[in-house]
């Protein structure tokens, strides 16, 4: 479990993961060694599980971000899981219960990109893509506050 300091010490790093202990410790009212002690406990027991840095894939030419729903075929599923965790340009994808069995983030350069990928992968699977207009949400947690 985690208390007030933690949430405290939790939402402050959401908000900027590059805050300096200095800083944690003057948001949480603790010293520096302390807050460290905390992140460390916290990171040991998985709460943490890292640091991320955010980039912009656009800026390396990634025009392009589609939501493909994928149905392998019969006998086809790890073949297919292992097609996609070798493409770079699948960023998120997650095997899911339904009709398909997996739904996964893809950012490519161009339609044409997107056309050879997918065709790698249709020879195993039907698959069902969205071009992403806009992220209204970018990917967040839930709440962090304890019931």
């Amino acid at each position: 479990m985690t208390d007030a300091i933690d949430q405290l010490l939790i939402n402050a790093l959401m908000e900027d993961s590059r805050r300096s202990l200095k800083a944690l410790a003057q948001i949480s009212g603790l010293s520096a060694p302390s807050v460290s002690e905390r992140l460390r406990r916290l990171e040991e027991r998985g709460v943490l599980r890292g640091y991320i840095v955010d980039i912009d894939p656009r800026c390396f030419g990634y025009q392009l971000q589609a939501i493909v729903r994928i149905r392998p075929l019969p006998g086809q599923l790890q073949e297919v899981e292992r097609q996609i965790i070798a493409t770079p340009e699948f960023t998120e994808c997650d095997k899911v219960t339904g009709e398909d069995c997996f739904i996964a983030r893809l950012h490519v350069r161009s339609m044409e990109q997107l056309d050879i990928l997918l065709d790698k992968i249709n020879v195993m699977a039907e698959t069902n893509t969205s071009i992403i207009k806009k992220t209204s949400v970018r990917r967040r947690l839930p709440p962090m506050n304890q019931v």
